[in-house]
């Protein structure tokens, strides 16, 4: 895994750039060193006879020439003879400034001979001489006598058989009759080169390994914000948006660095934008299946509930188109029967219609301030018949006003389910009463019928369509168990809280309505 690391990488690649480098430096020291090391001392060794000839020429007095000289010799670490020869063909000379320790006779032969070719040049020969003497013809004449002919010096390089000493050499006269010799070992030349190749293998191999070091430090700092993003994007990958990238500078890694948080971003509201769309998908399509199954369930209800007086009625129906009887009191009965049956289902399709309409949010709610107990006393009054039929006891001492704010149609047909459940329930020659409560600005109002209780376990169900708990007893009375589910959709529409609890002697309904103080 190392070894596959941009760290790694790098680190080898620069580590193998530097190396390569010095090594190819130290090759070209070693190869190439000491011939430009000659090359540049033949430039210097040349300007130095230039500069020795510009004195020769101007110097007011030989010491003044010899303090000259001694410093051209220092500055320039040459050594050096100047001979003067009076004229052209003599062969006399005079040895004006030497500091050569060895071969001085040499040397003074060479000068002689230097002066022996500048009378010939003087002559304007082609360099023949007396036996002895060598001559040459244009053709075969060395290189170095041609650069004597033409500049008036040579440069050679030579090992001086008597002195031992390896070095490059300088030979050439001058127009005002001096002689000059010159000399640069070349053997300190070699030496130096050898020791800064040395030297260079050891600087290589520190500088190398300080390379190392900087370079790894370098990669870690610059691989480091990388991982870092490497990380931060993983956690990406698992929908983990809290983590952000923290390296910020201006160059193209911190602008790579606020790309992936922007990308963060914008992944972490998009998910969450699915997520959400996603949410309400599903609650559409739960909502759907439950719109599906009480679609099913409402069929299924409606059905059995139409199912037996749709049989009464066509059974009496057809009794009467067969003349069955012809006696009229029979015949009064039948079509009681029928009109009793296509009653019950005339008010069963009213109300399911209306809590069709509260539970699909299709009846709008009117609120508007009434007196509730208005309201009740003119229901009681106008259902006195059915109190009376009982022999039933009907309690209501509220004395009002009661002003609430709420939908009064659909309080009305909340109130009148109560009250009828009662009736239907209460037992014989009972009570049924009616009071309020007030607490915290909210009135409820509640309906006790005295009987027996109802079971706990089917308390909540009361509220279900269709769901009866005395299925005879509903059923000889005309319910269809949808009475109570329309007092849920009403009271879950107003928002307000009911319910049903038993008591000592029977059962009591309420329902909660914003009172007097909740007058905005």
């Amino acid at each position: 895994m190392f070894k596959h690391s941009i760290r790694y990488k790098m680190t080898a690649i620069l580590i193998t750039i530097i190396g390569s480098v010095l090594f190819l430096t130290w090759i070209l020291n070693t190869t190439f060193a000491e011939r430009y090391y000659i090359a540049s001392e033949k430039t210097s060794i040349i300007s130095s006879y230039e500069k020795v000839k510009t004195l020769l020429h101007s110097a007011d007095s030989s010491i003044e020439l010899a303090e000259s000289l001694e410093q051209i010799t220092i500055s320039n670490n040459v050594k050096m003879m100047v001979v003067y020869s009076e004229d052209a063909t003599s062969m006399n000379q005079e040895v004006i400034f030497s500091n050569m320790a060895g071969g001085t006779s040499v040397y003074e032969q060479i000068l002689s001979y230097l002066n022996y070719v500048r009378s010939e040049i003087s002559q304007d020969t082609d360099l023949s001489g007396d036996s002895g003497t060598p001559h040459w013809s244009n053709a075969s004449m060395p290189e170095e006598l041609k650069t004597l002919v033409k500049k008036g010096y040579f440069v050679t390089q030579m090992k001086d058989k008597r002195g031992g000493q390896n070095g490059i050499y300088l030979f050439g006269f001058t127009d005002d009759d001096y002689l000059v010799a010159m000399r640069v070992s070349i053997e300190g030349i070699r030496t130096s080169i050898k020791i800064s190749s040395h030297f260079m293998a050891y600087i290589s191999l520190i500088a190398v390994l300080i390379g190392i070091c900087a370079i790894s430090i370098y990669a870690y700092s610059f691989t480091k914000p990388i991982k870092q993003m490497a990380d931060v994007a993983n956690r990406m990958t698992e929908l983990d948006f809290d983590a952000v990238v923290t390296y910020k500078t201006d160059d193209e890694i911190g602008e790579l660095g606020r790309s992936i948080n922007k990308l963060s971003e914008t992944l972490e509201s998009t998910i969450g934008d699915l997520k959400t769309a996603n949410l309400e998908l599903q609650q559409d399509i739960q909502k759907k299946e439950e719109i599906d199954n009480m679609r099913k369930e409402f069929l299924s209800h409606v059905s059995h509930e139409l199912k037996t007086p749709i049989a009464i009625i066509q059974g009496y129906a057809e009794g009467l188109k067969d003349g069955v009887t012809d006696d009229k009191e029979s015949m009064d009965y039948y079509c009681d029967v029928i009109l009793d049956e296509s009653k019950k289902m005339n008010q069963m399709v009213r109300k399911l219609l209306t809590l069709n309409q509260l539970e699909f949010g299709t009846a709008p709610l009117t609120i508007a301030r009434f007196d509730l107990a208005q309201m009740i006393h003119n229901k009681i009054s106008a259902s006195q018949i059915l109190f009376t039929g009982k022999d039933v006891k009907m309690i209501f001492e509220e004395k009002g006003p009661v002003y609430v704010w709420a939908d009064e149609f659909m309080v009305e047909e909340v109130f009148v389910n109560y009250m009828t459940n009662a009736i239907n329930h209460v037992a014989d020659q009972g009570v049924i009463k009616v009071w309020f409560e007030k607490r915290d600005g909210i009135v409820r109002t509640n309906v006790f019928n005295q009987g027996k209780p109802i079971p706990e376990e089917e308390l909540d169900k009361l509220w279900i369509k269709f769901y009866k708990v005395d299925k005879a007893r509903t059923r000889e009375y005309g319910g269809n168990g949808i009475g109570l589910s329309i007092v849920a959709a009403a009271m879950r529409a107003h928002g307000k809280d009911f319910g049903v609890k038993n008591v000592e002697d029977g059962v009591v309904f309420y329902f909660d309505l914003d009172g007097e103080s909740s007058e905005k």
